[in-house]
């Protein structure tokens, strides 16, 4: 609506000085632009507000699409973040315009730094419009807390003002260790009520698909570019895999549609792909960093991505020591070989294993008109089969050959 006013107002101007210059009847097009204007306005605020009345929010069908020769987008950018150490974890940055989106804050307590240093390049008023916390594991959301600072914690959720949080409806998490200290999720929590504190909105995912207490299954981002909340079981029913709680988010512009799943794992996944009319992607960040248990044939074979991004430190022995399982996994890229060769990822390990260094860096994917995409790594563009790591690493697959 804004852009619609904007346009209307320059047009206006440019007229009027036309028209005073020629001597024609200025005061009649005022009266026919201002009817004009305010048939606009209220066109504008029935989009924006929707059927229920959320301000930020569309009527949550996850369906509504028009074609891309027949829409305007704005401009799209999505930065997936290398975190600043030897550690995997997740931090996505999505660009549209003056919104700025935050899914994550991986992977430890001292990437806070990085990501600020990153997001402050595009987030210049301090506002970050919307964050997404898609699980209650430490290397998605230690950087929402930070170290502790003066006057305030280096945190995500201290340094900016931040309009709605969605969050995990789930976890198997507690709040204090035995020797009653705060636990990283428990320094989260504490994060939460202070951003509470300053007037953000704080939702879990299935009041988001419900439409609950003011969420919305739909966030308007910008002009065609829409933020939709999915379902899978796992927002009501327990599980002992933590992972498998992930929010997952459909991002659409036009007719491009980016996947991002958090860490959800097989069960997780084929709830997803039972419960959503899940279409082809042109994005997907891949699941649980390149691990073996998540990406599965279930998902792949209906999102047919045609670009994915993997965060992670690659070659890391973090989580395992069995070569072929470190990220991004053998059978991970096995998987994404039948869609793509478009494979990305953020950083990978040093020689010595002590520290994270740049793989593609920070990735950035850009979408400036809905319809060409590019993708940019902020220390080469390199795909995956075609680096060093890869030829000495793993097994090229036959559909990469």
């Amino acid at each position: 609506m804004k852009n619609t006013i904007k346009k209307l107002l320059t047009l206006f101007i440019a007229a009027a000085f036309v028209l005073s210059g020629a001597g024609c009847d200025l005061n009649g097009f005022i009266n026919s632009l201002q009817s004009d204007i305010e048939s606009a306005i209220q066109s504008g605020l029935e989009q924006e507000t929707g059927a229920d009345g959320d301000s930020s929010a569309t009527d949550g069908d996850s369906s509504d699409t028009s074609g891309v020769g027949d829409i305007v987008t704005d401009g799209l950018s999505i930065h997936f973040l290398q975190l600043g150490n030897q550690y995997t974890g997740d931090c996505t940055l999505i660009d549209v315009g003056d919104t700025e989106v935050l899914i994550d804050a991986g992977s430890r307590k001292n990437s806070a730094a990085t990501i600020k240093n990153y997001v402050d390049k595009y987030c210049e008023d301090g506002v970050l419009e919307y964050v997404i916390a898609t699980h209650a594991d430490q290397d998605h959301i230690a950087a929402f807390v930070g170290n502790s600072g003066s006057p305030l914690r280096t945190g995500i959720l201290y340094q900016y003002q931040v309009g709605t949080l969605i969050q995990f409806n789930k976890t198997n998490k507690t709040e204090l260790t035995d020797k009653g200290n705060q636990t990283v999720y428990g320094e989260y929590l504490s994060a939460v009520e202070y951003v509470k504190g300053k007037g953000t909105a704080v939702y879990t995912a299935l009041e988001c698909w419900n439409n609950e207490n003011g969420a919305s299954r739909s966030y308007t981002l910008g002009d065609g570019v829409t933020m939709q909340i999915l379902y899978q079981k796992f927002y009501e029913e327990s599980t002992s895999d933590e992972n498998d709680y992930s929010v997952c988010m459909l991002l659409k512009q036009g007719e491009n549609n980016y996947l991002f799943t958090g860490d959800l794992e097989k069960k997780g996944e084929a709830s997803l792909v039972e419960k959503n009319d899940l279409p082809k992607c042109k994005l997907y960040k891949g699941g649980h960093h390149g691990s073996p248990t998540s990406s599965t044939d279930a998902l792949l074979s209906v999102i047919k991505p045609e670009i994915v991004c993997v965060c992670c430190c690659a070659g890391s022995a973090e989580y395992t020591s069995t070569k072929e399982n470190q990220f991004p996994s053998q059978a991970f890229i096995d998987r994404i070989s039948l869609y793509t060769d478009k494979v990305y990822v953020t950083t990978m390990i040093s020689e010595d294993g002590k520290s994270g260094i740049p793989m593609n860096g920070d990735v950035v994917v850009s979408c400036p008109d809905g319809k060409n995409i590019t993708v940019e790594g902020t220390n080469n563009s390199v795909v995956l089969k075609d680096t060093e790591w890869f030829k000495a690493n793993r097994t090229t697959p036959t559909d990469w050959q």
